[in-house]
């Protein structure tokens, strides 16, 4: 097969596309032959060094794929080689085959493409198991969503709206306001020339930015508020004011999907595949996807996501595997599938 390899940490530059040894499955495991990948931050900070993997993962990168099974390890069960499917993985998901825990494995929802179902896994289980399983938003409370218009941004404001949640989002941009609410958003703040603590107090926070916003984000959290941290992208270090903390009664989260281990993988997974997939398959909630790239033109992918122009999901196609795959039905994306831009706007910030 051939994958994505990183050459050494640095640019875009570095990913080339390389010969590389088949997976076989272990006990427990499945074989995907992949038609597509999904980009996500975590790919760029990998690339870049600044993400150690964790032990027995692969070292190439990507974090979800659609495909069909290839081949099935030993004590699978409930699973055929052949069935389509999307996956949550630790890594390796730039690549033309993946071994994965079937645990992770989800279905392809009922009207997605099996090339957009790529761009599910990863986002649908940080979302849901961040804002649900750890935040547990509620029917009737505030969402403040960062960088509305991303990824993850743009599935957190459809599964909130659709838990019942009123959803306030930080954009960059009017541009991206506009789509922001689009997908649902009641209020869309541009962070460029307003500030969204002056518009809490917010029940639920989902931060991918990190960095000095942590003091803002506690700041304008209600009583008995949660702030979920699954981001870095401003830096490692904020203040915090431990008297808003005690007093106020709220608490700080700070998780990430990729180091938790395949039993907690898969009992996300199993939520997701229980809770989000009805929403998807309802027309509750969509997939965004903002463009597709050829896998073996990862570094351009790399170059889009950095650049941050992009809304939505940007996809990787295995060529092979995905010569004759529709790269978009309409029923559950958004944007252009398949080589141009979602949004006209100039990239202004790398988080939407």
């Amino acid at each position: 097969m051939k994958a994505v390899s990183i050459k050494e940490p640095g640019g875009p530059e570095v990913l080339e596309w390389v010969e590389a040894e088949d997976p076989s499955p272990g006990p427990g495991e499945v074989v995907v032959d992949v038609v597509a990948s999904a980009l996500n931050r975590a790919d760029v900070m990998q690339r870049q060094g600044l993400y150690p993997l964790p032990p027995g993962t692969s070292p190439y990168p990507g974090l979800e794929v659609s495909g069909r099974i290839g081949a099935l390890g030993e004590g699978v069960t409930g699973w055929q080689v052949g069935d389509e499917v999307c996956a949550l993985l630790t890594g390796g998901g730039y690549a033309q085959k993946v071994a994965v825990p079937a645990g992770q494995l989800l279905t392809v929802p009922e009207g997605v493409g099996l090339v957009e179902a790529a761009g599910l896994p990863e986002v649908t289980a940080t979302v849901w198991s961040n804002i649900v399983m750890t935040a547990g938003l509620k029917a009737g409370e505030t969402l403040l969503v960062h960088g509305g218009v991303g990824g993850v941004g743009t599935m957190a404001i459809q599964i909130a709206k659709a838990l019942g949640a009123r959803v306030v989002t930080t954009v960059g941009g009017p541009g991206k306001a506009a789509r922001a609410r689009e997908l649902g958003a009641d209020e869309a703040i541009d962070h460029r020339t307003d500030d969204f603590a002056e518009h809490g107090p917010y029940d639920v926070i989902l931060d991918v930015i990190g960095g000095d916003y942590l003091e803002r984000n506690v700041r304008s959290l209600a009583a008995d508020g949660r702030l979920v941290v699954i981001g870095l992208q401003k830096g490692l270090e904020g203040s915090l004011n431990l008297a808003e903390i005690v007093f106020k009664r709220v608490s700080v989260h700070g998780t990430t999907l990729r180091t938790r281990s395949k039993e907690q993988k898969a009992e996300i997974v199993a939520e997701v595949q229980k809770n989000v997939w009805p929403l998807i398959e309802n027309g509750s909630v969509r997939l965004v996807v903002d463009r597709t790239v050829s896998m073996a033109d990862a570094a351009e992918g790399h170059r889009l996501m950095e650049a941050g122009g992009h809304v939505g999901k940007i996809l990787l196609l295995n060529d092979e595997s995905a010569s004759g795959e529709s790269a978009s039905d309409g029923s559950a994306s958004d944007g252009s599938a398949s080589g141009g831009s979602a949004s006209g706007e100039a990239a202004e910030h790398r988080h939407g």
